[in-house]
Formats: structure tokens, sequence, C-alpha cells
């Protein structure tokens, strides 16, 4: 007689949990195809619009609110269903709306083609043929390569400890002129140059013919005869193309620098001169420490930049006179000799180098909570 009871209470009450279940698993369909459809009709319209015969400003007026729209509405809708589904289901799903596309894009462009590259750098240059580690131990004992590893060495010491100092020294003295304004915007002016305009304007100063190269012009009127800088004095000509990078990140270092230093409390600094203390001490004994995570920031970005410079050599030696770098040799093997799997090793050293960089920065950044 008790069972018989419990079995009709179990089936009163089962109309009411089949009806939730399929309540629930229709709103989680419907909020998995609703943005699959608004993707697909997004990359339908921008299909069209690649293969439109319309004027090239109307397709991009309309790609751009197409785009930007597009990705609105995206959001949004995906947003408002996910909105609609239980309590437990939104506090599961909805952080993955906003971070699921950017974590897919991740994998898509950056995750995937790293590991196909780890892949095809184990197989021989014509991709076809499993040859193990013989790419990486011929990188190793190529001299061209030996070249490149120790011209990226210069390319980190001297560019980044350059940079990083002359925009700190910048940002300290500026910080205390009346021309502050003045001098930061003309110093951080070459930022806004490309690395390939910064190559042509550097191009034209080591110019040999002194009619035209600045230096060459200045070095002639000292009494000395016209030089190919950037061509005969191995291996000192990577100092003239590190010095364009220093050009370059000298002001990105000076801004970044300059905003930590106006954060530092003047009280502290004044009750330190108050106490006797010179220049050279609150620079080194407040400001100094007071910024140190700013100048680890800086000093790993720039080093993860000069890691990886490319532009710069290519644009100013074509990689030639012992000027080459890790970069350079990626792109002479891989697309140029057609050497797939040693220019893949290459990319893969390449990528091992920065790493531990990156993995130190974030441990900083960790440390100090920046995050």
């Amino acid at each position: 007689m008790q069972q018989a009871t419990d079995l009709e209470r179990i089936e009163d009450r089962s109309p009411g949990v089949v009806e939730w279940i399929t309540s629930t698993v229709g709103r989680v369909l419907i909020s998995l195809f609703v943005p699959i459809l608004t993707f697909v009709v997004l990359w339908q319209g921008f299909i069209f619009l690649r293969d439109s015969q319309a004027p090239k400003l109307v397709i991009v007026l309309v790609a751009i609110l197409w785009g930007v729209g597009g990705v609105a509405l995206l959001y949004g809708v995906s947003n408002w269903l996910i909105e609609k589904l239980p309590k437990n289901w939104v506090r599961w799903l909805q952080p993955f709306v906003f971070v699921g596309p950017a974590v897919a894009i991740l994998i898509w462009y950056l995750a995937l083609p790293t590991l196909r590259t780890l892949w095809i750098s184990l197989l021989d240059n014509s991709s076809t043929n499993f040859v193990g580690l013989d790419n990486y131990i011929a990188i190793f004992t190529n001299r061209v390569m030996f070249t490149a590893f120790r011209n990226n060495i210069l390319w980190i010491i001297f560019g980044s400890s350059l940079s990083v100092i002359f925009g700190l020294l910048i940002a300290v003295l500026a910080d205390r002129s009346r021309f502050e304004t003045a001098a930061k915007a003309m110093i951080f002016m070459p930022m806004a140059i490309s690395m390939v305009g910064a190559g042509v304007i550097w191009n034209f100063i080591y110019e040999a013919n002194p009619e035209i190269g600045l230096l060459n012009a200045i070095w002639q009127q000292l009494g000395g005869q016209p030089q190919a800088w950037i061509e005969l004095l191995q291996p000192w000509n990577n100092f003239f193309l590190i010095v364009i990078v220093v050009w370059l990140q000298t002001g990105f270092a000076m801004v970044l620098f300059s905003a930590a230093i106006k954060g530092i409390p003047g009280e502290i600094m004044e009750a330190a001169r108050v106490d006797g203390a010179t220049e050279i001490q609150v620079f080194f004994q407040i400001m100094i420490p007071y910024i140190m995570g700013t100048i680890i920031t800086v000093s790993t970005t720039i080093v993860i930049f000069t890691l990886k410079i490319f532009d710069i050599v290519w644009v100013m030696t074509g990689a030639q006179y012992d000027t080459q770098v890790i970069a350079t040799q990626f792109y002479r093997e891989y697309f140029t000799a057609r050497n797939f799997g040693f220019g893949s090793a290459i990319a893969i050293i390449l990528l091992i180098a920065v790493i531990p960089v990156m993995i130190y920065n974030l441990k900083q950044f960790s440390e100090r909570e920046a995050f």
C-alpha cells in the first residue's frame, strides 16, 4: 500500500520534472544555436563583401559597420539567451559568452599553429619524412645560426638596456623641466613611425655617399673618409642597427617611466630632501625602488621585442653582412629556401627563447598584485 502511494507521488511529479528537463534542454540548444546562426550570417556577409563589385569605399564602410555591429549583436543575443536559462546555468555559461570567443581565437590562431609548427620541425625540409631532432641539432651546429644568436644577444644587451636607461633618465630630467611636454612629444615622436619607415630613414643617414648620408657628411667634415657603416664594419655594424631600436623604444620607455614617477608621493621625496638626501640618493633609494615594477615591465617588454626583431634588419641590410638574427633566418629558411623543417625549428627556438621572459614578467605582475 505504501509502495503504491510512493509510485503515485512520483507519477504526479513526473510531468513537472519532464517539462522542466525539456524546457532546460530546449533553452540550452537555443542558446547554442542562435549564436552559431548569427556567426554564420556574419561570416556569409563578409564573404559577400569580399566578392562584391561595389566601390571600395562603400565596401570598407559596410564592412566596419557589419563587423562592429555584428559582433555587438552576437554578444548581445548570446547574453540575452543565456540569461533565460536557470541561474545555475547562467553562472556557468555566461563567462564563456565573453571569454569564449577570445579563447577560441587564441586556440585557432596561436595554439594550433604552434603545435603544427612543432610537428613540422620534426620533419625533413619537404615536410614528408620524420627526422626527429635533426633540425635542432643542425641549428646548433650551423655557423650562420651562431652568428644570428650572437646578434640577438647584442640586441638584447645593448638595445634593451640603452632604451630603458635613456628612457628613465629622460623621464626623470623632463619631470622637472619647464619644457616637459614639448621635450616628451619630440622624444616620443619616433614611436609613431613604423619599423620599415624607421629603417628607410636611417638608411639615408648611413648612406655611404656623403652628399646623401648625414653620418658620412659629418665624418667627412671631421677629416674621415666615407664609410659603408652597416656593410663593412663587421660585427660592429650591428651596433649601427641597434641605435635605431634605441631611437624608437626610448620614447616608449620614457612615457611609462614618467607616468610611474608622477605616481610617487611628493611628500616622500620632499622629506628625503629635507633630511639631507642628495638628488642621486633620492633617485636610487626612493625613485628606483618605488617604480621597480614599471622598470621590470618595460625591460621585459623591450627584451621580447628585441628577441623578435625583424623589420629593421631586413630593411637595412637584408640580413646580410653578418647582421642576421633569429627571425630573419627563420624567414630566409622557411619562405626563401623552402626548408620547412629547418625553418620551423628556428621558429620554435625563438618561441622557447621568449617564453622564460614572459613567465618572469607574469610572475612579477603576480607578486606585485598587478592582476
